[in-house]
């Protein structure tokens, strides 16, 4: 055999790289690096870089691509699609020299005596600059899956050098400086893992919209990896958290169609059936051995490279062996440089009518002119600073992707190649909309919002600003800065601002979101009305036991909160819901009194020992318990919010226990129990209240319109009177704080107040107030009041 033309994977490792390139490079790494432990990886060999410029020298091949080449504008997207087709058909008609076809035909031979006659394989192209940190060229290249046969695998590995020539690798060059012919190719031809009778995806170690470093996320679907990358399912999603390996959340994907091996092609696409639409890909205990997998790849490669290094990984799951595997392994390239300090915030200035929402990638906000296209065909009439409006993308839309303002699409999800691309390029995507290019409008004015819970497509360009802010100037304040979360996708992103924890988790945006249906309904679904169990059925697609639906929800919620946080403390106020609020979730109306003032009524402990609706809440007390005991989140509190007599604290407390939550503050990872104090009785009573709860944390929004007669969400006439800085307010806080402190017990505040008005925040550090919790959209500008207020104190 020729030297040098051929490589197993197993004699190749990182140091190889501009010989095997990055993917091949990294297989033969991990083959080696993780030989004596659990993690398998599928063995193969690599026709390397310098077959590869033999191929182009011996046959001319590299003067023709130098000719066809010079002077290309790839922004000619005409030319720049004749060029590669030009290139691509050339490499694809030259026949290999005799030396490498047979060099090709000796390893495909010994592979095949390792594997077994008629074995399948991967043949995928791996670019010498490929999977670099700083340059990504995912997908850029093509795949070649259930290839059998000499014949057929000389063909793939042919046509996977000349994918080195597509449109869109070509521009992918050009836009990251590299010379095409310095550009070399290896390819690699892996054993196949029959992922078409089980499941594959891919694995981020950390969370790919924020850069936070310590979980994992695994998608998974039906079939062949290829529906994922390509966008074309919305796949099962699961969340590890890496400190206490859990799984802290799982969402069941749409996983209609999958990719299998062809009865007369390789592959070919076909639907789901109900039963696999509605089941999860993997069980936890699969998901919790692929993210202790990546974990020890990232750990490795970090090692290796003296620095974090954060992975993005392909997995698959044999239907025969029952096996994991991993495939495939690359840096990840877009938060592995990102200096974490620098904090950007995008703030939408005015309200707009929504036209579409789905997915959100990016954090960001865009504006610009709708362009729907349906085919790739017709992106010349693409132009600079559109927004792409599409079914789904694969690489053969990168020209146009990189000159989109934003890109929304009707299929994919988080790890399909439109939000990959989307946050490489930095503009913000919404995937999965199912019907935006129904929606929208050709050549209408829209602005893509990616800064929330949700991505959202609205109508008109609605003005926004950019903050941006550097954390390391901030000073540090005696005060403990917390925070009050709301959304459980956005602590990801609000834990990177100075903090010690979380004041406020509040449950009702996870109950009003993410379930949207009155628990008593799930309670008594089989006694609902025929129109509302279907609904119900709707929502909670995949779940039979509907309760089950409420408890994972509510605990993924709030697990995803108390892990962005950990190990900081992070207080989960249960349900705070007035009937009014409870009225308008699915089911809600038949649970309900009709009350003239909710403000006031059937609200917070009064409803936890209710018959009317104490099972509901031991579906909270489940949900807490899940995510303490099984999901190891010790950082999290309770808080009881409107508990108006300690005997209503007693009751709560009660059930809380006799239901197997119970308070043990003796301990630093014991659970905690908070009270609310907003009503005057809460300061009156305040020893009484302090014998039976840990603590109190002050809802000034609440305590204020109790002291002052004002309905907060009342007449504007009156509103204007008085606010928490009234002097009867500020008394009764003084005396709050003085009381905790004297017991030595727990006291900060969680109400608006100390983020709408910082006379109001020093009063309260004056106060020697021990937290003070802030909505994330204050931290940055009452920081340094507060520290100022502190050196005022000294």
């Amino acid at each position: 055999m020729p030297k040098g033309y051929i490589k197993l994977f197993e004699e190749v490792d990182m140091d190889d790289v501009s010989e095997v390139g990055g993917k091949n490079a990294s297989l033969g790494e991990m083959i080696q690096a993780f030989k004596n432990t659990d993690i398998d990886v599928p063995g193969g060999f690599v026709v390397t870089a310098s077959a590869y410029k033999h191929f182009l020298s011996q046959t001319g091949l590299d003067k023709y691509i130098e000719n066809e080449l010079e002077g290309l504008n790839t922004h000619n997207l005409e030319n720049l699609a004749k060029v590669g087709l030009n290139i691509r058909s050339k490499i694809k008609s030259t026949d290999f020299p005799a030396d490498l076809k047979e060099a090709i035909k000796d390893a495909f031979v010994k592979a095949e005596k390792k594997y077994g006659k008629g074995a399948d394989f991967a043949v995928r192209s791996s670019a010498t600059a490929e999977d670099l940190p700083g340059a990504s060229f995912a997908g850029e290249h093509e795949t070649f899956l259930n290839v059998r046969g000499e014949r057929d695998i000389l063909v793939a590995i042919k046509k996977a050098m000349a994918s080195l020539f597509t449109n869109r690798a070509i521009s992918y060059r050009k836009d990251k400086g590299f010379d095409h012919l310095k550009v070399y190719l290896s390819v690699g031809v892996q054993k196949m893992v029959r992922s078409d009778k089980a499941s594959s995806g891919v694995i981020f170690t950390l969370e790919t919209e924020s850069g936070f470093p310590d979980v994992v996320i695994i998608n998974s679907s039906w079939g062949l990896g290829e529906m994922i990358v390509q966008g074309e399912v919305t796949p099962d999603e699961f969340l590890v958290f890496k400190k206490t390996s859990a799984v802290i959340e799982k969402k069941l994907g749409v996983k209609n169609k999958k990719m299998i091996y062809g009865k007369d092609q390789p592959t070919e696409i076909v639907e789901t059936t109900d039963k696999e639409r509605q089941s999860f890909t993997l069980s936890d205990k699969e998901i919790l051995r692929l993210a202790s997998w990546a974990v020890k790849i990232e750990q490795h490669y970090s090692k290796k490279n003296k620095k974090w290094t954060p992975q993005d990984l392909e997995w698959a799951k044999d239907g025969i062996d029952g096996k994991l595997y991993i495939i495939q392994a690359r840096p990840e390239t877009v938060h592995a440089e990102r200096d974490f300090s620098v904090v950007k915030e995008y703030i939408l200035q005015e309200k707009g009518e929504q036209l579409v929402s789905g997915g959100s990638v990016g954090s960001k906000i865009a504006t610009g002119s709708a362009r729907i296209i349906l085919d790739p065909k017709d992106i010349h009439d693409f132009k600079k600073g559109e927004v792409l409006i599409t079914d789904m993308t694969d690489p053969d839309w990168e020209p146009i992707m990189k000159i989109a303002a934003a890109i929304v699409t009707d299929q994919g999800g988080r790890t399909s190649h439109a939000a990959i691309v989307s946050r490489e390029l930095g503009i913000p995507a919404v995937v999965g909309c199912k019907d935006a290019t129904e929606k929208i409008k050709n050549g209408e004015a829209i602005t893509v919002d990616c800064a929330g819970e949700n991505g959202i497509v609205y109508k008109g360009e609605l003005k926004f600003k950019i903050i941006e802010h550097n954390v390391k100037n901030l000073p540090e304040t005696k005060t403990h800065i917390m925070m009050n979360i709301a959304t459980p996708s956005s602590a990801f992103e609000k834990s990177f601002l100075p903090n010690k924890g979380v004041g406020l988790a509040r449950e009702e945006f996870i109950i009003a979101s993410d379930i949207g249906i009155h628990p008593m309904a799930l309670i008594n679904y089989h006694k609902m009305p025929q129109k509302i169990k279907e609904e119900i059925d709707k929502k909670t697609f995949g779940y039979s036991d509907k309760t089950q639906f409420y408890i994972d929800k509510l605990s993924f919620g709030i697990a995803k909160i108390s892990a962005a946080f950990y190990p900081n403390p992070v207080i989960v106020r249960f349900s705070d819901f007035k009937t009014n609020e409870y009225r308008s979730l699915l089911g809600g109306y038949l649970f309900e009194p009709n009350e003239e003032n909710p403000m006031i009524g059937w609200r917070g402990a009064s409803r936890y020992y209710c018959p009317d609706f104490a099972t509901a809440f031991v579906l909270e007390i489940e949900a807490i318990k899940i995510v303490v005991n099984k999901m190891g989140l010790t950082n999290t509190c309770v808080m009881v919010p409107f508990c108006r007599t300690p005997e209503e604290g007693r009751k709560v407390l009660k059930i809380m226990a006799d239901n197997g939550l119970k308070r043990d503050p003796s301990i630093s990872s014991g659970l905690k129990a908070y009270v609310m104090c907003e009503i005057p009785a809460n300061v009156i009573l305040a020893d009484e209240f302090l014998d039976i709860f840990d603590g109190m944390s002050i809802g000034s929004n609440d305590l204020t319109q109790l002291i002052l007669g004002i309905d907060r969400d009342g007449n504007e006439k009156i509103r204007g009177i008085a606010n928490e800085n009234d002097q009867s307010v500020k008394v009764l806080i003084s005396q709050v704080i003085k009381k905790c402190k004297a017991r030595g017990k727990y006291i900060g505040i969680c109400g608006q107040g100390p983020s709408d008005y910082p006379d109001f925040a020093r009063f309260l550090v004056k106060e020697g107030i021990d937290s003070i919790s802030l909505n994330p959209d204050s931290v940055i500008k009452t920081i340094p009041k507060i520290h100022e207020q502190e050196q005022r104190l000294k």
